[in-house]
């Protein structure tokens, strides 16, 4: 049984780490900022510990022995918080404390620009001694439970994201990136490598509506979002401030004449993570309360 610290366990790209840990016969021990919020995960038999990531010398108490770190930085950071000096405490608690696998999941690319926080983390973490591994993920299916994306199937019949159609997105279920962390802190030892990973499918926006449409058992249509819609509908969701921020990254994605790609082949991942992914069909089917 390993005991793995799981940092952004109560929210939904870490969930999935906690209940396929216990799934598994591990000690999941789930650090949050609010105890309170994470009663059903104690129920189910995780630890739960309350710290924050600004706090180096408890997260070095919380640390000890413990064998596996997940770490996840917050989707949103709030005013003061400083991402970079929250990775290098998590890092430098599990060196202090001998963690054994450090997993890192970035939620997303982490760019060259050694002024971006999550590259300075990588430094940190390449530099730090520790066997570690990091996923990089695409984009999450999740994402079309958001306000941007469910209502407009329910009262459109329209799949809505700021992507633009002909652009293929190998759409990522959290709960299969979930399995791959557990697999890598069941390895005897990591790889000390980035992995770039998507879902096993890529469709362009019209093909994802079709998928969307066999899955619900209605006539699905796709629609491109603009950036400034998706910023309006992240400003209502998560208060305001903070679309203009994520309208600028698909701002530059859209108008990138060579973007990034936003699928990977998975071949390689899965022969050393062997997991099974999710098809977009079964997601969908298996949320379609979420789209009625």
């Amino acid at each position: 049984m390993n005991k793995i610290l799981v940092y952004g366990g109560t929210g939904s790209q870490a969930r999935p780490i906690v209940d396929h840990a216990l799934a598994n016969g591990h000690l999941p021990i789930v650090v949050t900022r609010n105890a309170s919020s994470a009663a059903d995960l104690k129920a189910l038999g995780a630890t739960i510990v309350q710290s924050n990531m600004s706090d180096a010398l408890h997260l070095k108490e919380i640390t000890q022995d413990i064998d596996t770190v997940s770490f996840l930085l917050p989707a949103f950071l709030g005013d003061g918080d400083d991402a970079a000096a929250f990775g290098r405490n998590v890092i430098d608690a599990a060196v202090a404390c001998g963690v054994r696998n450090f997993i890192w999941n970035a939620s997303g690319p982490i760019p060259d620009d050694i002024s971006d926080a999550k590259a300075q983390i990588l430094d940190y973490l390449q530099k730090s001694g520790l066997d570690w591994v990091v996923f990089e993920p695409t984009t999450y299916m999740e994402n079309w439970l958001g306000p941007w994306t469910a209502p407009f199937v329910i009262k459109d019949n329209e799949v809505s994201y700021p992507a633009l159609e002909q652009v293929k997105m190998g759409w990522l279920a959290s709960d299969d990136v979930g399995k791959l962390v557990v697999s890598a802190f069941e390895k005897e030892k990591l790889t000390n490598k980035r992995y770039n990973i998507s879902g096993i499918e890529a469709p362009t926006g019209p093909e994802l509506a079709k998928l969307f449409s066999v899955a619900l058992g209605r006539e699905i249509k796709y629609r491109a979002m603009t950036p400034e819609q998706m910023g309006d509908a992240i400003d209502q969701a998560f208060g305001a401030g903070v679309g203009e921020r994520i309208a600028e990254m698909y701002r530059q994605e859209q108008n990138d004449p060579d973007p990034e790609p936003k699928f990977h082949d998975m071949e390689e991942v899965l022969d050393i993570f062997p997991v099974k992914m999710t098809t977009i069909e079964d997601w969908v089917r298996g949320h379609q309360n979420a789209f009625k």
